[in-house]
């Protein structure tokens, strides 16, 4: 196809590369075939200056004609800004995917540093291993984790596990983390990785970013659902329900809200097929 300029949320205006799209769509589960039959639609409607936000809905749309596993999978990002618009449910979603490493975790915890008390989003811990996370939700997509935020977790990490050392002799390996739903500057990235932090955002590191530990895990959270309304998710969210592989544990809580028998069941199936391997 011949070249297009498409605009990007930030503004910026570029080039629509179709190989970036399938790309996207074969991440998000599609088949090769469906991935071409998506790309190949789009390209034949795309049209000079449409946005990326644009382009991201029809490609969504088409999904969820062919399956709404794989839609709700690509939807992934934008779900997770959805979760908001506090970083509560976020810190929720960080807490579960450690939990399926096999730690044991705390969320929204207050614990003492060697010199003072400390709010720690996440405290996870295994036999040989603890680990301090702090997770920096944006619900601004252009919003990054600059250096402060690399600086100011080093020292209260520092803190946290001087006292944890003088307390629980036994463990020796510690990590501190810093986890974003959005990106890190440059900045950040450097001095985290000198520090010793383990930095992980929507596509940071190569392998063990947030996107992969999703889907890895099966942890999508409700958000990427389309058979919820949005004030629905928002009730489930305040009833700390953030995953879809929690709604089948919670089909009372689905009746109460008032759903009829029909949209209880479209309800379970979609969260089951979202979490399906």
């Amino acid at each position: 196809m011949e070249k297009i300029n498409v605009i990007k949320n930030t503004g910026e205006i570029v080039w629509f590369d179709p190989s970036k799209l399938k790309q996207s769509l074969i991440r998000s589960g599609a088949s090769e075939i469906d991935a071409d039959s998506v790309t190949a639609t789009i390209c034949n409607n795309i049209t000079e200056g449409m946005t990326t936000h644009k382009i991201y809905r029809l490609a969504y749309d088409l999904l969820k004609k062919k399956s709404g596993k794989i839609a709700g999978r690509y939807k992934l990002k934008k779900a997770i800004f959805e979760m908001g618009p506090t970083g509560y449910p976020f810190e929720r979603l960080v807490s579960e995917l450690l939990r399926n490493k096999g730690f044991e975790t705390k969320s929204g915890i207050i614990m003492d540093g060697l010199c003072i008390q400390h709010e720690v989003d996440v405290y996870a811990k295994n036999n040989n291993k603890v680990i301090f996370a702090e997770c920096k939700f944006h619900n601004d997509q252009h919003k990054k984790s600059d250096v402060k935020v690399s600086l100011y977790v080093k020292s209260r990490f520092e803190d946290l596990k001087s006292q944890h050392i003088k307390s629980n002799s036994k463990v020796k390996n510690y990590e501190g983390w810093v986890v974003t739903n959005t990106r890190f500057t440059s900045d950040a990235t450097k001095y985290g990785n000198c520090a010793g932090l383990k930095l992980v955002s929507w596509d940071y590191p190569k392998n063990g970013n947030l996107r992969q530990m999703i889907d890895a895990s099966g942890f999508h959270p409700i958000t990427t659902m389309q058979s919820l309304t949005k004030k629905e998710k928002g009730i489930l969210l305040e009833k700390e329900v953030i995953l879809c592989r929690q709604i089948n544990d919670n089909i009372q809580l689905l009746d109460k809200m008032g759903l009829s028998t029909r949209r209880v069941s479209k309800v379970m199936d979609e969260a089951k097929q979202i979490t399906e391997s």
